[in-house]
């Protein structure tokens, strides 16, 4: 079997998600995302951030009065213990259990971990294997 090439950060400039309670999903979203040293900025806007996910209340301007319904987005994760420790934060934080850590058979590395967030959308913590990267991120200064 060749290698698989995977190419991250180039397709998303951002997702959003429109959430009936900011606060729960702010407090779940902070603890599971900082088991991935993703770090969450408040805007005070009625929305938060974490580095391309925007998370809206119902009634934020950019949501337009519309839940934007159940969503799967999967995060990547350095190692398994860390899907393990995003898996654990998840469920003490108000995350529902959607499939325990573990290998998955879309090819032979992949052990993920699926949570079921306050709205129901499916959030998922990835490790794919030791991967190199050619950059930690991308930065856009405007």
């Amino acid at each position: 079997m060749s290698p698989i090439r995977l190419q991250r950060g180039r397709l998303f400039d951002h997702v959003q998600l429109v959430v009936r309670d900011l606060a729960a999903s702010a407090e779940f979203y902070r603890a599971v995302l900082g088991e991935l040293g993703i770090a969450v900025t408040d805007t005070g806007a009625g929305c938060f951030f974490a580095d391309e996910l925007v998370v809206s209340a119902l009634d934020s301007p950019t949501a337009s009065g519309v839940l934007t319904g159940r969503q799967h987005l999967a995060f990547q994760a350095k190692d398994r213990a860390t899907v393990d420790a995003f898996h654990r934060t998840a469920l003490a934080h108000g995350g529902r259990d959607n499939g325990a850590p573990g290998l998955r058979p879309y090819h032979p590395a992949y052990y993920a971990a699926f949570v079921l967030d306050p709205d129901g959308n499916n959030i998922e913590a990835v490790y794919q294997g030791e991967a190199r990267r050619s950059a930690p991120s991308v930065v856009i200064e405007i």
